[in-house]
C-alpha cells in the first residue's frame, strides 16, 4: 500500500507540481484572475487616480526639464567645481532672463502674425468659395454643382442648429475653461520647485529606491534604472533639440520664399515634429493651405522648402543628435505610433515611443533573468566521439 501511495504521489507530482507547462498556465490564470479582481474594485482606486492626475503634470514637466538641464549642471559641477546648488541657481536665472526676453521680443511678433492670420481668414475663405464657384461653372461638373447647391442650404441649416445647441453648453463650459487655465498656472508655478529638488538631489533618488529592493536584486535593479534613465534622457533631449532646429529651418526657409506667417508656421512645425515620422508632414498642411491662397507658385516653393528641410533633418540633424539611441526598428516605431494614437490620441503619439522603450528594457531584463535561471535556453551539448587511429 505504501508503494502504491508513493506511486500516486509521484504521478501527481510529475504531471502537476513538477510540470512546467502546468505551472506556467496556472501563473497565467492567476494573472488574469488578479486583473479581473482589479476591474471589479476599480472604484476603490478612483481617489488614487485623482491624486495622480493632480501630481503627474508638474512632475512630468519637471522631468522633461530635468533631462535637459541636468547635463549642464553636471558639467558645471565636475569640470568647474561649482557647487551644485549654485550651478542650479545660476542656470535658473539664465532661463528666467531668456524667458523674459522671449516674452518681450518674440511674443509680440508672434501675436501680430496670429492677429493677421485671424483678420485675413475671411478673405481666404472668400477666395476658396470663388475658386469653388469657378470650378463648378465647368459644364462637365454640372451634376456636382446641382448637388452642391442643393446641399448648401441643408449644410447651413445644420450649422445653425449646431450653433444653437452649442450656445448653452458654451456658458456651462466657462467654469471648466477657467479650471483648465488655473491648472496650467499651478503646473507652471510648481514645476520649477520640483525641478530644483530633482536637480539638487539627483544622486539620492536612485539610492532611495534601491534601499527597498532585496539585496540580491539591488545590482540588476540599479542597472535597469540607469538604463531607463539614459534611454529617456537620450530621447527627450534628442527630440526637443531636433524639434528646435526643425522650427528654425522652416522659419528661415519660409522667410526666404516670402511665405506669410513664417514664425507661426515654424513653431507649429517644431511642435508637430515631436510626433515621429508624421509630424513634419502634418506641419506642411497649414503651410500649403496658406500658400494656396497666395499663388500657385507659392505651393511649389513651400514643397521645395519641405524637401530641403527633410533632407537636412534626416541626413544631418537627426543622425548627429539622435542617431539610433532608441534601437527601434522603423516598423516597430510605426506600429507603436498607430496603437498609441488610436488609444490616447496626440498625447499617445508623443509619449508612446519612450513608454515602449521603458517596457522593452524591462522585458529584456526579465527575459535575461529567465534565461539565467532556467535551462530552457541552454545550448545542447555536442558530443564528439573520439575515434582511435587504427592505422599504425
Amino acid at each position: 500500500m505504501k508503494s502504491q501511495r508513493d506511486n500516486e504521489k509521484s504521478w501527481f507530482y510529475r504531471l502537476f507540481l513538477n510540470n512546467r507547462a502546468t505551472v506556467i498556465l496556472f501563473n497565467i490564470f492567476l494573472l488574469f484572475l488578479i486583473i479581473f479582481v482589479f476591474t471589479k474594485i476599480q472604484s476603490v482606486f478612483n481617489p488614487l487616480w485623482g491624486i495622480l492626475n493632480i501630481i503627474l503634470p508638474p512632475v512630468l514637466l519637471a522631468l522633461v526639464l530635468y533631462y535637459l538641464i541636468n547635463p549642464l549642471i553636471n558639467v558645471l559641477e565636475r569640470k568647474f567645481n561649482i557647487n551644485r546648488v549654485i550651478s542650479i541657481s545660476f542656470v535658473f536665472v539664465i532661463i528666467a532672463i531668456l524667458l523674459v526676453w522671449g516674452v518681450m521680443s518674440l511674443i509680440p511678433f508672434l501675436q501680430n502674425q496670429i492677429d493677421s492670420l485671424i483678420k485675413n481668414w475671411p478673405q481666404y475663405w472668400t477666395s476658396v468659395n470663388n475658386s469653388l464657384d469657378k470650378l463648378l461653372d465647368d459644364p462637365k461638373l454640372g451634376y456636382f454643382k446641382k448637388n452642391f447647391e442643393g446641399s448648401d442650404g441643408s449644410i447651413s441649416a445644420h450649422l445653425q442648429d449646431a450653433l444653437k445647441k452649442m450656445a448653452p453648453s458654451a456658458f456651462n463650459n466657462i467654469g471648466s475653461a477657467v479650471g483648465i487655465v488655473t491648472n496650467i498656472v499651478v503646473i507652471l508655478l510648481t514645476a520649477p520647485f520640483i525641478l530644483f529638488f530633482m536637480l539638487k538631489d539627483d544622486k539620492k533618488f536612485k539610492q532611495s529606491i534601491l534601499k527597498y529592493v532585496p539585496t540580491k536584486l539591488k545590482k540588476s535593479t540599479g542597472e535597469t534604472l540607469s538604463e531607463i534613465s539614459q534611454s529617456l534622457s537620450s530621447y527627450i533631449t534628442g527630440q526637443l533639440t531636433v524639434a528646435f532646429w526643425v522650427a528654425v529651418m522652416f522659419f528661415v526657409g519660409y522667410l526666404i520664399i516670402g511665405q506669410k506667417y513664417a514664425l507661426v508656421l515654424g513653431i507649429i512645425a517644431g511642435i508637430l515634429n515631436l510626433i515621429p515620422y508624421v509630424g513634419s508632414t502634418l506641419a506642411l498642411i497649414p503651410s500649403l493651405v496658406i500658400a494656396a491662397f497666395v499663388a500657385p507658385s507659392m505651393i511649389l516653393k513651400v514643397l521645395i522648402v519641405f524637401v530641403v528641410e527633410q533632407t537636412i533633418e534626416t541626413r544631418v540633424v537627426s543622425p548627429i543628435i539622435v542617431g539610433n539611441k532608441m534601437q527601434m526598428h522603423p516598423v516597430t516605431t510605426i506600429l507603436v505610433l498607430l496603437v498609441s494614437a488610436g488609444m490616447y490620441g496626440l498625447v499617445g503619439m508623443i509619449a508612446g515611443i519612450p513608454i515602449f522603450a521603458i517596457l522593452k528594457i524591462l522585458f529584456v531584463r526579465v527575459f535575461e533573468w529567465v534565461k539565467k535561471n532556467n535551462d530552457w535556453y541552454d545550448e545542447p551539448e555536442v558530443i564528439v566521439e573520439e575515434t582511435e587511429d587504427t592505422e599504425k
